[in-house]
């Protein structure tokens, strides 16, 4: 059963991301999307952010005060097996769009404030697996839209 985009955030600001309705995906990101520190974030291998929403909900029922776009993630997915989506992994979302899981996104002090006792070490790929945002690159731009079906494709398929 595919899963499908809770919701999309974007910002011109950096973070946090606000929501919005629909974007157009390019090459390296969400058209409007700025991203302040090109250091560690942005580029071709991490054009996207995406996270959990179950990952979310999980973590604001233990407390911590998380919501989708809070910590700079540019899609919220709904329905996958989060811990499957490993670097390698490709999805195609909606008719047009297809991505590869890149890598872990690590986290930083910047979006401490979003975690209880600001310990945002709570989403470390390292410590908590299956908690980590993705980054992705982007296979085939396009547009996108909440509802968009996502359909995950193995490594190498």
């Amino acid at each position: 059963m595919p899963g499908l985009v809770h919701s999309l955030q974007l910002s011109s600001r950096g973070f946090p991301k606000e929501p919005v309705a629909a974007a157009v995906l390019g090459p390296e990101g969400l058209v409007g999307d700025t991203v302040r520190d090109r250091r560690h974030h942005g580029g071709p291998e991490r054009a996207l952010c995406l996270w959990s929403l179950e990952v979310i909900e999980v973590l604001a029922a233990a407390g911590h005060p998380v919501r989708p776009g809070d910590t700079g993630e540019n899609l919220t997915l709904a329905g996958l097996h989060w811990a499957a989506l490993v670097p390698g992994v490709r999805l195609r979302i909606g008719g047009e769009v297809e991505l590869q899981i890149a890598s872990y996104c690590a986290p930083c002090r910047t979006i401490r404030h979003c975690f209880r006792d600001e310990d945002f070490t709570v989403i470390s790929q390292k410590l908590a697996p299956g908690t980590s945002r993705l980054y992705a690159r982007v296979l085939r731009p396009g547009a996108l839209a909440i509802g968009d079906a996502v359909l995950v494709r193995p490594e190498g398929t």
